[in-house]
């Protein structure tokens, strides 16, 4: 617990769980909110092959949870730290550069 918190610069054992508990919810409303877009799309599990269904259906999961991870971390108080630890970097990993400021 000691190593995460200073890995991710946290002050508290309650902060820690909260990020934890974030990551869980997060995780379970990108699969969940993946299946209706995936149908939306026209690919469905018993009419599309396999080797396309289930990229496409993994990206789209990723996406999506990129997107909301600062949302569900807003709603438990920790928007800062999801925005600034993982979807900031995200970001600047793929190239979005310009729309932050240089630090």
């Amino acid at each position: 617990m000691e190593k995460l918190k200073k890995r991710w610069g946290l002050t508290s054992n309650f902060q820690v769980l909260l990020i934890l508990i974030v990551f869980s919810i997060n995780g379970s409303f990108a699969a969940y909110i993946a299946k209706p877009l995936t149908e939306f799309i026209g690919l469905e599990y018993e009419t599309t092959n396999p080797w396309l269904f289930w990229p496409v259906r993994i990206i789209l999961i990723f996406i999506i949870y990129q997107i909301t991870l600062p949302l569900v971390g807003f709603l438990f108080g920790q928007f800062n730290f999801f925005w600034n630890v993982f979807t900031k970097k995200m970001l600047l990993r793929m190239g979005f550069k310009r729309f932050f400021k240089e630090s």
